[in-house]
């Protein structure tokens, strides 16, 4: 795809969304609170940008340039989170002569806040994820694999709460099912858990016990299968009390989050961003006095 073609087709569609029945009409009054969620994910272990005469996305891309737009994001409203939907690593040369290093010690100087694991972060086995862990400043977050019986153990959390003006965030990860994707060797006693039952619980306890006003699921399940196999929008329409599901695995490009509903009729939303860090997601949420919410989101060309 042609450069210009691309950035018209990724810039064009931003999308202002509702959840809960509120306009943004209604958010402008002086103690509406906004947060903006930044994220990627499958960047691959991209450092660079594409070549200039690649086929599919030249000159596109770079962790440079996203650490300029995570900046200026970040200037323009401080209460902001950095997240990542997972497969960190693999996919340049850069992974294989490093092992993560380079890919953990970037994320942490463009300070994320949290990040999920993919399948292909276990691709230098789980002691060399484990190797690398300390070269993240950021928390890994995954409710779905069960490390008590490896060296994760207690590196890993299942959720964690972030607050920005005054607002609660929840956010959790789940991973795909690795058996069938990933050598045994490879993630050795991790245990799967069924997404949608570890999802259904941890939405419950930020939004019910800990009384979160934004629940977000760092998700690497996938967007959509044709089969049964469950997937971000199959998720969604299993659980509540979810806000935002940011999702990897599939490398599906959406220029605008997509609107869902829960097992309860209300809206969620569903968004990721492709793969290779070619594109950042930004969704803004804003809250009234009374925690009424709405929002907008789009992808941003890198």
């Amino acid at each position: 795809m042609k450069r210009r073609n691309f950035i018209e087709k990724s810039t064009a569609a931003t999308a202002f969304l509702t959840l809960g029945g509120f306009s943004l009409q209604s958010f402008a009054g002086n103690n509406t609170k906004h947060i903006t969620i930044l994220h990627t994910n499958d960047v691959h272990s991209h450092i660079d940008p594409f070549p200039i005469d690649d086929s599919q996305y030249p000159n596109l891309g770079g962790v440079a340039r996203r650490a300029t737009l995570v900046e200026s994001i970040r200037k323009e409203n401080p209460n902001t989170l950095l997240l990542d939907a997972g497969d960190i690593f693999q996919g340049t040369p850069y992974f294989n002569f490093y092992g993560g290093e380079l890919e953990f010690k970037l994320m942490s100087m463009l300070k994320y806040d949290a990040a999920t694991i993919g399948n292909h972060d276990f691709d230098n086995g789980i002691d060399g994820l484990f190797a690398q862990l300390p070269h993240a400043q950021f928390n890994f977050l995954s409710a779905n694999y069960d490390f008590k019986n490896t060296v994760l153990n207690t590196h890993v959390k299942p959720y964690k709460i972030f607050k920005k003006d005054e607002i609660k965030i929840g956010v959790f990860g789940l991973g795909v099912e690795l058996q069938g994707l990933v050598d045994p060797r490879m993630y050795k006693e991790t245990v799967y858990l069924n997404p949608v039952e570890i999802a259904q619980d941890m939405s419950r306890i930020l939004k019910e016990e800990e009384h979160c006003d934004l629940v977000i699921c760092l998700s690497h399940l996938g967007y959509h299968y044709k089969d049964e196999k469950i997937s971000d929008l199959e998720l969604a329409t299993k659980t509540k009390n979810i806000d935002l599901i940011i999702g990897g695995h599939t490398h599906t490009f959406l220029p605008k989050p997509t609107i869902s509903k829960n097992s309860v009729g209300e809206n969620i939303l569903v968004n990721q961003v492709g793969c290779y860090g070619i594109n950042l997601g930004r969704i803004d949420f804003y809250f009234d006095s009374d925690k009424n919410l709405a929002s907008k989101g789009k992808s941003i060309i890198i």
